[in-house]
């Protein structure tokens, strides 16, 4: 309903007033007890009597008439009582026309639809309706109360008596305009505010754009030397320094290829000298020990044969080794009178087991108890007598030398290691 007055003349006036008469006569009221709905109400959910208001008061004819040349429900000729009639008409029921009606009313008082949704009974949501009359906000928060899911009849029909009313006092305009005045001072008075703000605002900026003059001239120095650069590009010049550049970064690369070539085989030869010296101090450690075994093999065979070999004469004796009955379990055979020939000249009397070729191994234990100590050629011996030698060596808590090397050399390296006590197992006596 435009609440304005029709300057077409009186006609549009009494029909109007004949309309809004018409809708005042039947007021359905709620039956009592009577539960509130559970949604919003729709545009076309209202009382008939409501769409004229509504659709008068909250949209303006521009608007309608863009929604009439849309759904084309008016012709071209048509004024703006008669689209104003046909949209009434429309919103009576659910179509195209209404809906777009609906959409067009909440997005446009969304802003009040929020207020008054936060009302939860119909005696706010009345008393909320006042206080807008009173400040001249008529539009949204005729459209929120018509659709507020709390109202009832008799605060629907007191928004629809009032804009009723109102709509006699649009020619004169006074009361209506009188609040709105006193609206829009206020209103004046929060723009003058926000008016200082801004200009604080734009003073800063103000400031922030003097303070970046001097970046934007060093960005226009920066701009001008990236020009010159685009027209050495342009002219070929930069093309052929780059290639020129590239050819020599070609010959460096290769010439690095070649160094990380050699020294990858530096790297992989270091690796293989490393580990030949490793091998070969083993080695020489081995031939140090072998020697001074040998030596001292040697300076025995040079002595004079000890006749009392074993005996208690042997403890004054620097030849003669603290362990005086050594078991040798495993070796050579074709060896063994050299063995024994060289345990004689050391003081030493050599009990010998062939680790089960020929001996039973069950004779082990009898013959580890009658020992001193126990010498064991690793590569001279099979699994089982090994394995029997050392778990019986540790039971019964004897001293016992696995050494590598059959040969005399290396029996003499295991008699040296212990003349020196040095033991693979260590018995009660080494402990």
């Amino acid at each position: 309903m435009c609440l304005a007055s029709d300057p077409k003349g009186g006609d549009l006036q009494a029909l109007l007033r004949a309309e809004y008469a018409s809708a005042l006569v039947a007021i359905e009221l709620p039956k009592p007890g009577a539960l509130p709905s559970l949604r919003r109400a729709r545009l076309w959910d209202l009382d008939d009597k409501l769409h004229c208001p509504i659709i008068g008061t909250c949209i303006s004819i521009e608007e309608l008439q863009r929604l009439a040349r849309r759904f084309q429900f008016a012709g071209p000729s048509d004024d703006d009582f008669t689209v104003h009639v046909e949209a009434v008409g429309l919103a009576r029921n659910r179509n195209p026309v209404s809906e777009a009606l609906q959409r067009h009313l909440e997005k446009k008082f969304h802003l009040a639809v929020e207020r008054f949704g936060k009302l939860k009974s119909d005696a706010e949501v009345r008393q909320q309706w006042i206080e807008c009359c009173n400040r001249g906000e008529v539009a949204g928060p005729l459209w929120a109360v018509c659709t507020h899911r709390a109202v009832s009849a008799e605060t629907r029909q007191r928004a629809y008596t009032d804009i009723h009313m109102l709509s006699h006092q649009v020619g004169a305009g006074q009361a209506a305009d009188a609040r709105r005045l006193a609206h829009l001072l206020a209103e004046n008075a929060d723009l003058k505010r926000s008016h200082a703000q801004e200009t604080a605002a734009l003073r800063r900026q103000l400031a922030d754009a003097t303070a970046g003059l001097a970046e934007r001239e060093a960005a226009a120095e920066q701009a001008a030397l990236y020009q010159k650069r685009l027209q050495r590009f342009e002219s070929g010049q930069a093309y052929v320094e780059m290639g020129q550049r590239l050819l020599a970064l070609q010959a460096s690369h290769e010439a690095l290829l070649s160094s990380a070539r050699q020294v990858q085989e530096l790297e992989r030869q270091l690796k293989e000298s490393r580990e030949e010296l490793r091998r070969l101090s083993v080695e020489r450690d081995t031939a140090v020990a072998e020697r001074e075994a040998l030596e001292h093999l040697l300076q025995a065979l040079d002595s004079p044969v000890c006749d009392k070999a074993g005996g208690d004469d042997c403890a004054g004796c620097s030849e003669a080794l603290t362990a005086r009955c050594v078991l040798y379990v495993g070796g050579r055979a074709s060896l063994l009178a050299q063995y024994r020939q060289l345990a004689e000249r050391l003081g030493i009397t050599l009990i010998h087991h062939d680790g089960g070729q020929e001996e039973s191994l069950s004779r082990l234990p009898e013959l580890i108890r009658g020992a001193d100590a126990v010498v064991c050629p690793t590569d001279r011996i099979s699994h089982n007598a090994y394995y029997h030698v050392k778990a019986h060596c540790k039971r019964v808590g004897k001293p016992c030398l696995f050494y590598r090397g059959g040969g005399v050399s290396g029996f003499a390296v295991a008699m040296a290691r212990v003349s020196r006590g040095e033991f693979s197992v260590a018995g009660s006596e080494a402990g």
